[in-house]
């Protein structure tokens, strides 16, 4: 009897032992990852894959073994970057996994709805050629003065319209004045009305805060660096003092579902800092519709998949 309850503390103290240093396993409630994982697959997470977040963050703090970077495309698990109470140990949050689009340093174009529309990295200071009806000059010039751009010069003509380059900071600044009186035509890469740049902070970077990113900046700032940030209008004010943007002190990360219509993503808690990350999602060990009754729904085709 002895010998058998020894035998099964040792099992126990293994499984623990692994899960806790090695591997960890995720079941898959929703479809959010359709059609990469599907609600009822279990996947093996590799806790080594960025290195080894140890456990008890509460109490030692944040600390990784043989840290890497996470990369684009890896499907991670990670803990909840916005709790409802913040104030609870980031390794006891509540578990999400879904796909990395950005890495720390990337910049991305997103839309109103925060969802990437490109892959083409533009900065907010990248200069883009831009005509306009050549007619419209006295008004152009009105707006240049009014936005501060007044050394912006004319740069040429292109068949009766004039050429300027903005940059996309600019051209923001330009049509809020305008007020939609005048048309843009981009000569080179068109940055789709409504769709701006964010860049995902890196450790060590300064991120500059423009209108469109302000919010999500503070709202970054404020969960995850240890600051106080608010906004005054469009500007961000750390600790009570307006800046135009902020140094950032960890690596963060932009993740995305497969699944469009699902918002368990960056579109809901923002940037994914790197103590919250736990591994990479790397196989599917068993996967059945939790939909079917207990006996049925066995995907077997699926057990085995490498992710």
């Amino acid at each position: 009897m002895k010998r058998i309850l020894l035998t099964l503390l040792i099992a126990v103290s293994i499984v623990l032992l692994v899960r806790t240093l090695a591997f960890t396993s995720c079941t898959i409630p929703s479809d959010g990852m359709e059609n990469t994982l599907y609600r009822g697959d279990r996947v093996l997470v590799n806790k080594w894959s960025y290195g080894l977040r140890l456990p008890f963050t509460s109490l030692i703090g944040y600390h990784r073994w043989a840290s890497a970077d996470v990369q684009r495309g890896d499907i991670v698990l990670f803990n909840n970057p916005a709790p409802a109470d913040p104030t609870t140990a980031i390794d006891q949050r509540k578990v999400y996994i879904s796909r990395c689009i950005g890495q720390p340093g990337d910049t991305l174009m997103l839309n109103h709805e925060r969802v990437a529309t490109t892959d083409g990295i533009i900065s907010p200071d990248d200069k883009f050629l831009y005509s306009y009806p050549g007619e419209k000059e006295d008004i152009i010039q009105e707006a240049l003065k009014n936005t501060g751009l007044i050394e912006n010069q004319l740069l040429g003509y292109d068949d009766g319209a004039y050429v300027r380059s903005f940059s996309h900071y600019e051209l923001y600044l330009l049509k809020q004045e305008l007020q939609g009186q005048i048309t843009f035509k981009a000569l080179q890469t068109d940055t789709t009305e409504g769709v701006h740049p964010f860049v995902v902070p890196a450790k060590g970077m300064l991120v500059k805060a423009y209108p469109w990113n302000a919010r999500l900046l503070c709202n970054t700032i404020n969960l995850h660096e240890g600051r106080h940030a608010t906004l005054k209008g469009n500007t961000l004010v750390i600790d009570g003092t307006p800046v135009k943007g902020f140094r950032f002190t960890k690596d963060y990360c932009w993740v995305a579902a497969s699944n469009s219509i699902n918002v368990t993503d960056s579109r809901l808690f923002g940037f994914v800092p790197e103590d919250h990350l736990i591994g990479r999602a790397s196989l599917i060990w068993f996967s059945r519709d939790t939909e079917q009754p207990w006996n049925k729904g066995f995907r077997w085709e699926r057990i085995g998949n490498k992710l």
